[in-house]
This record gives C-alpha cells, sequence and structure tokens, in this order.
C-alpha cells in the first residue's frame, strides 16, 4: 500500500483554505499512484479550534467540510485520511461532538474513528469540547487491517507518566482486534525533548505488538502552541523508515506492508535542542504575524541580549524588511548600550529609529512632583524606574497604532516568573517571544545565532544584564545568578517540587524562598502578559492556571 504522509500547517478556523491545502498537496502526488494520503488532527478546522467548537454554525460548516473531502476522494481517486469534527447523531448526554479521524474513499465517508482519551492537563482541555469515542474499530483497507488513531490516543503510557493515566488504552484494544497497521493522526505540539519522548513512545507500542505505526504529526504555529511536525513511519520491527523534516510542511509518499521488517529503513536523529528551540521560536513569530494579518513587526532594542536575540528571531522569521527596531535612550543609557543596539541593526540589515525619552521622563515627574509633596516620596525608587519602561511601551505602541505593526515584547520567562518587569511598559506588545525562555537559554540561542558569524556583538553577550533604569544597574543587585534562579524557577514551575524538596537539592532555604515568594506574588502580572510561544514543558499562560486571590503557605 502507498500512503503519502502530508504533514501541512493548517490555521484555526480556516476551513476553505485547510481544503485548499489538501487539494494542493493532493495535486502533488496525483503521478504517484498514492493509495491512501494521510492528515493530522482536526485538519480540516485547525488545532486548537478552542471555543469556536461551541459556535453551531462552525460545527455546521466544519461538518460541510467533510462532505466536500468525500467529493475530492472521488475525483482524485485516492483514499484521504483526515482528522475533523463532527456531532453526536443522538446527542441527548454529554458534549455532542467528537474529535474524529474521517476516511474518505470513491466519494464517500467509509470509516470513521472517534478520540477515545481526551486530554485535560497543561495547555489540553478537550474535555470541554468533545466525548469519547463510544468504541474503537478496525477498518480493512486494500486488504489491510488499519488501527486508527487520533494523537492522545497513543500517549496511554507509562514511558510518558511513570503510569497508565486512563483506564484504556485504545492501541492495546487494536492490537487484540487485529490492527496490521497502526495509524496515529496527531495535533502535537512542541516543547524541548518532546521529539524524543514521542518517537520512544511509539516505538514502545512496537516493542508491544510487533506491527509498523505511522505517525502523522500537524506543524506550523496557532498563539502560543508550536507544532514541530517530525512526523515518521516504523516497520514492525522498531526501524524508521520515513522521518519528515521538524517545523517545515512536507509531503512525501511511502510503500508500507504489514511486514515485521520493511526495506530501506533510514537514521533518526533528534534535532539539538537549543536548535530546535530556535526553530520553534522563529515559525512561532512568522505564523502568529502572518497568521493574525500583520506585515511587520516593532521591537524596543536596547543593546541588551533579550532585545538582540528577539529581533534576530524576528528577521529570520520575517526577512529583515519586516522588522522595525527603536533605541530608545534615557540619561541612564549608556553610550556603548546604544552602539551596540545600532551596531545588531547593521548587521541584522533592518530599519533602527531613535525615539529619547530623556524629556518626556522630566515631563511625567515634573506633574508628578506635586503629589509627591514629602521628601521621601521624592526620592528615586522603582516608581521612577517603571516610568521609563512605560514610556518606552507607549512609544512602540503608538508606532503600532499608526502603522498597523505587531509589537514584540522581549521580556524572558526568568523575568516574568519573579516580576521583574512592567506591566504596561516592557510587558507592552502582541506577542511575547521570549516569555518561556529561561535567562540562560536566551544567553545559549545567542550564540547558537552567531554560529557562523557575529550576528549579535560579543559586547552584548559579554555585558552584565541590565535594565539600565538607574545609575550603574545590574540585575544581580535584585535578582540571584541567572543560573541559580533558573534551576529553582525549573524546579518549582516545571517540576512542580514543593519548596523543601528544591531546598533538599541542595539550593540555600533564603534564595529559594524568595524565588518562590516572588513567583506567586506576581501571578497577576502574568495574567495580563501577551501571548507567549511554549518551548519549554511548563510555560506561563493557559498551561499553568494558579488564583490570583488566594492565601496559602508552602
Amino acid at each position: 500500500m502507498r500512503i503519502a504522509l502530508c504533514q501541512l500547517n493548517p490555521t484555526v478556523g480556516d476551513i476553505s483554505g485547510n481544503l485548499r491545502l489538501l487539494r494542493e498537496a493532493l495535486a502533488r502526488i496525483s503521478s504517484q499512484k498514492v493509495d491512501l494520503a494521510v492528515f493530522s488532527e482536526m485538519f480540516l478546522v485547525g488545532y486548537p479550534a478552542r471555543d469556536l467548537l461551541e459556535r453551531g454554525w462552525f460545527v455546521e460548516r466544519a461538518e460541510m467540510a467533510l462532505g466536500e473531502v468525500a467529493e475530492i476522494s472521488r475525483q482524485a481517486g485516492v483514499g484521504i485520511l483526515v482528522g475533523g469534527v463532527a456531532r453526536k447523531k443522538h446527542p441527548n448526554k454529554g458534549k455532542g461532538l467528537y474529535n474524529a479521524a474521517f476516511l474518505f474513499a470513491g466519494g464517500k465517508e467509509v470509516f470513521r474513528q472517534e478520540k477515545s482519551l481526551l486530554p485535560f492537563y497543561d495547555v489540553f482541555d478537550e474535555v470541554r469540547y468533545f466525548d469519547p469515542a463510544p468504541k474503537v474499530n478496525l477498518y480493512n483497507f486494500n486488504g489491510v487491517e488499519l488501527g486508527i488513531s487520533v494523537c492522545e490516543d497513543a500517549w496511554n503510557s507509562p514511558i510518558l507518566w511513570g503510569r497508565e493515566i486512563y483506564q484504556f488504552d485504545p492501541i492495546a484494544e487494536q492490537a487484540r482486534l487485529g490492527a496490521k497497521i497502526f495509524i496515529n493522526i496527531a495535533a502535537s505540539p512542541f516543547w524541548t525533548g518532546k521529539e524524543e519522548v514521542r518517537f520512544n513512545l511509539i516505538k514502545g507500542h512496537i516493542q508491544k505488538y510487533h506491527r509498523p505505526f505511522v505517525f502523522l504529526n500537524q506543524v506550523g504555529a496557532n498563539e502560543e502552541l508550536v507544532f514541530d511536525g517530525r512526523s515518521f513511519v516504523l516497520d514492525g520491527a522498531g526501524n524508521p523508515v520515513k522521518v519528515l523534516p521538524g517545523f517545515e510542511e512536507s509531503v512525501q509518499v511511502l510503500e508500507i506492508s504489514p511486514e515485521l521488517k520493511m526495506p530501506n529503513s533510514v537514521s533518526y536523529t533528534p534535532i539539538p535542542i537549543i536548535e530546535s528551540v530556535y526553530r520553534a521560536l522563529v515559525l512561532g513569530i512568522s505564523d502568529y504575524v502572518h497568521k493574525c494579518g500583520f506585515k511587520k513587526v516593532v521591537l524596543g532594542i536596547s543593546g541588551g541580549i533579550d532585545s538582540a536575540v528577539t529581533a534576530c528571531l524576528a528577521v529570520a522569521a520575517l526577512g529583515p524588511e519586516g522588522v522595525l527596531g527603536v533605541t530608545m535612550p534615557s540619561e541612564f543609557s549608556t553610550p556603548e548600550g546604544i552602539a551596540d543596539a545600532e551596531k545588531l541593526a547593521q548587521n541584522l540589515g533592518i530599519e533602527i529609529i531613535s525615539i529619547p525619552i530623556t524629556r518626556i521622563f522630566h515631563t511625567y515627574l515634573d506633574t508628578l512632583k506635586p503629589h509627591f509633596p514629602s521628601e521621601e516620596n521624592l526620592i528615586p525608587d522603582v516608581t521612577e524606574e517603571n516610568i521609563q519602561a512605560r514610556i518606552r511601551g507607549n512609544l512602540l505602541m503608538a508606532l503600532s497604532n499608526k502603522f498597523g505593526y505587531l509589537v514584540l515584547s522581549t521580556g524572558n520567562k526568568s523575568e516574568l516568573a519573579v516580576g521583574y518587569c512592567t506591566l504596561y511598559g516592557d510587558m507592552s506588545g502582541g506577542l511575547a517571544v521570549l516569555a518561556d525562555v529561561p535567562k540562560t537559554m536566551v544567553y545559549e540561542l545567542a550564540q547558537y545565532i552567531n554560529r557562523e558569524r557575529e550576528v549579535i556583538p560579543h559586547s552584548i553577550i559579554q555585558k552584565p544584564p541590565s535594565a539600565e533604569l538607574k545609575p550603574n544597574q545590574r540585575d544581580t543587585d535584585t535578582l540571584p545568578p541567572y543560573p541559580v534562579l533558573d534551576e529553582i524557577i525549573h524546579l518549582y514551575v516545571d517540576e512542580v517540587l514543593s519548596l523543601t524538596e528544591i531546598v533538599g537539592r541542595g539550593f540555600d532555604r533564603s534564595v529559594v524562598e524568595w524565588v518562590v515568594k516572588k513567583i506567586d506574588r506576581n501571578e497577576f502580572k502574568r495574567r495580563q502578559i501577551p501571548p507567549g510561544i511554549k518551548v519549554t514543558t511548563k510555560a506561563f499562560g493557559s498551561g499553568r492556571r494558579l488564583p490570583i486571590v488566594a492565601r496559602y503557605e508552602h
């Protein structure tokens, strides 16, 4: 049986556009005598469609698209396996909607397999919209019994969780029913290391059941989620026979059979971590900007490492013509920092403009002075620092309003974790590029960007981090060293360890208490950040839901 792996980039809600992608993919393989073309989970509506799935008109349009795919299968003379949604025939109980894989051939729907396991953790909330499959079946296609499943249906494995988190295992049931080839269509979002986890997960199924496995994943970015693709086929002995590229669309055809060992095995090596993060961020920027209808972004460039890395990522995503840099020097900005910003812009080939803020800042101070009457209140503190950050945020938003540019905010995960950021200042923007990138990883990205030539000036990488909001300021005046801070944040936020458990890892108790307290108290700030691109196992945003108004002790 010849199958086509159609690893494509659908857009949420754009049903007509996603149908166009499907037709274009079939046109590309029209001369290759394909029996079955495979597309990703919820391909027709895009993943995640979220509360669009609660709109009756949207679900009706999604069901109409199924009829269009049926007709396409007749015209193309090829079987089409594609993800979509459909209402239950008798929705007297439950949500009344299924996330399903649909198989079309000869102008009609010949089979559908609803999703059994509905993820409920991290960024997933499928139990909000869908009912689980009433049963698991096989389908005989061209004489081969196919076990078709949808994403999470293959994830009930101790390899990932250390235990089975669901009471039912669809893959085991399909194996029991006699499936000869497994096919899993997925919308599995990226985080560091997940590619290898997925590969080992599927290989674990093969070690149990000794049958070939087709894994077809979505590629592209929708809001904070990036889908890395990296679809693959393993034979019944667990050897890779096809591995698709990461972070890009790809349509590839191969011959597959139920044989234990298929010919033409290929090598498989996971994409290195920092390269994968870099590519995820570039794809995240590109799709967010283009799918939202923007043509250009604007960001403040301070001469610091965060804005430098963000600018480089933006240029990789949009080209130099799609990026405007703005320096906004104050009386506390160093000449070296301004020179570094200009050198970076020159290296990237982007336009850069300068809007000094000293005069605006002093106008603010003069305006507020009558309302800060005591001598104590006139002593500069964080208030004056935040005013500068908010001036800069206002200037960037003014350029955005006037020219229709998207503002990129440049704060990193370490700063957002402990509140080392200013509401309505450096947190302003439409996309928080580094919101899930710890400071230590920002430096790793800078080294990766400079792997072939000096794009980011070495002076930016080597200088001590500083907000430059008061004389001789350094981040370490307020924060623990970033390697220490980032590890504590990882253990508390990603690993969900208690304060006592973190101290047990060898960290000073007073430092851990300070970091944990800062993380807890700044939830209100993080609730107001722009969408951020998820690259770690636990990002701030929809995947981490802690109350703002709460009183608890560690």
